[in-house]
C-alpha cells in the first residue's frame, strides 16, 4: 500500500477502500456498503459497553484499564436494542480497529444525525492524549464515549454514531467562512422537549417530531436561547463544499457568544454543489446555550466553516449514493417524520 505523502490533505473514499483492503482498517464484522463516505468512514458500535461514572482520557494507559477505575456496570448491546439514558456516560467498544501506516493520522466527529438529537460522542484510543484525534501509526481498538443529553436513545450493534476522517499530514486551511443564523422562516427553529420518549437511532422516519420538539418563532428577528436547552437552527447562507475539498464546522469562539454550535462537524466534498444536485443546501446548526440566556439575532455569526484540501478528488460525491440532508434547509434528523 502506498500513498502520496508529499502533500497534506484529506483521504478520499477510494483511499479508505484501499486501507480496508490492505488491513489498515479492520472490523469484527463485514463492512457495510454505505459505510465509506466520500471523505470519511462511518464507525459502528460493537456489543460491549460500560456505564461509567465519569468521562476520562486514557493518559498513559489503555481505555480498558481506565474503564476499570470508573465502571458502574457492563452492558451487552443486543440486536433488539438497549436504551442509553440521557445524562449518563457510556463507553462502547467500536467494531472497527486501526493499524495506520506511516504518514496517516485521523480525526473523528459525530455524524449529522447524532448531533441533531443532542447525543455527545467522542472517540477514545489507547494511551490517547486527546479526544477524537488518532495519532499517526496508531495500532489498536477504538472506543466511543456516548452521552445522550436531551433524549434517551435506543442503540444496538452496528448503530453508527460517529465518523472517521483520515488524512496525510496537517492539511492547510484553504479558507475560513463565517456562518450566520437565519431566523426569518415561518418556523425559526426547534427546541428539544425535556421529557420526551426514547429515540431509536436506527429507525428512520419512525418518530413523530411533535413528541420530541417544539417550534420556535422569532420576534423582531430575534430569539432567546435559554441555558441548558437544545436548539435546531439553520444557516443564513447556503453551504457549498467544492468537489476537491472537505470542510469542518468549528464551535464559535466564546468571545462571540456563550453557546456551542454544531456537534457534527464534517462536510463531505460535493455538499451543496450543483454537480451533486445539492445547490442551495444550508447548514443545520445544533445549538446549546451555556450559563446565561443569550439573545440571538438574525444573521449573527454563530460558527465558522474551515475548508481543507483533499489529496485527490473522491470517486463519489456527497449525496450521490443517497442522502437525507443534501438540498436541506431547516431540517430535523432523519429519525423524525416531516414537520407539517
Amino acid at each position: 500500500m502506498t500513498f502520496d505523502l508529499s502533500s497534506a490533505g484529506i483521504l478520499p473514499c477510494q483511499a479508505i477502500d484501499t486501507l480496508i483492503a490492505t488491513g489498515a482498517i479492520t472490523s469484527a464484522t463485514p463492512f457495510d456498503d454505505i459505510q465509506v463516505q466520500p471523505a470519511s468512514l462511518d464507525l459502528r458500535l460493537g456489543p460491549k459497553a460500560w456505564r461509567v461514572r465519569a468521562s476520562f482520557l486514557p493518559g498513559a494507559r489503555t481505555v480498558r484499564e481506565r474503564i476499570d477505575d470508573v465502571i458502574m456496570h457492563p452492558i451487552e448491546l443486543t440486536s433488539s436494542g438497549v436504551v442509553l439514558e440521557k445524562g449518563c456516560v457510556y463507553i462502547v467498544e467500536l467494531q472497527e480497529r486501526l493499524k495506520l501506516p506511516r504518514g496517516i493520522q485521523a480525526r473523528a466527529n459525530p455524524k449529522s444525525s447524532t448531533g441533531r438529537v443532542d447525543v455527545f460522542v467522542r472517540l477514545l484510543t489507547d494511551r490517547g492524549p486527546a479526544f477524537d484525534d488518532v495519532a499517526e501509526g496508531y495500532d489498536g481498538p477504538l472506543y466511543l464515549e456516548v452521552v445522550p443529553q436531551t433524549f434517551s436513545i435506543l442503540v444496538r450493534p452496528g448503530t453508527r454514531l460517529n465518523q472517521l476522517r483520515l488524512k496525510v499530514g496537517d492539511p492547510p486551511r484553504l479558507e475560513v467562512r463565517d456562518v450566520g443564523v437565519d431566523l426569518t422562516g415561518e418556523i425559526a427553529g426547534f427546541r428539544g422537549r425535556r421529557h420526551a420518549g426514547v429515540v431509536d437511532l436506527d429507525d428512520v422516519d419512525g418518530h413523530d417530531p411533535r413528541d420530541f420538539w417544539e417550534p420556535l418563532y422569532a420576534r423582531r428577528g430575534e430569539i432567546v436561547l435559554d441555558p441548558g436547552e437544545f436548539y435546531i437552527l439553520v444557516s443564513k447562507q447556503p453551504t457549498e463544499i467544492p468537489v476537491d475539498q472537505a470542510a469542518e464546522m468549528l464551535p464559535i469562539d466564546p468571545a462571540v457568544g456563550e453557546f456551542r454550535v454544531h456537534y457534527a462537524g464534517f462536510f463531505d466534498p460535493g455538499f451543496g454543489v450543483d454537480e451533486a444536485h445539492g445547490k442551495g443546501a444550508k447548514s443545520v446548526l445544533e445549538v446549546r446555550s451555556h450559563e446565561a440566556p443569550f439573545l440571538l439575532e438574525d444573521g449573527q455569526t454563530v460558527a465558522r466553516l474551515v475548508y481543507e484540501p483533499m489529496t485527490e478528488r473522491p470517486d463519489r460525491l456527497y449525496g450521490e449514493g443517497g442522502s437525507h440532508y443534501q438540498r436541506q434547509g431547516l431540517k430535523l434528523s432523519k429519525h423524525f417524520r416531516s414537520w407539517g
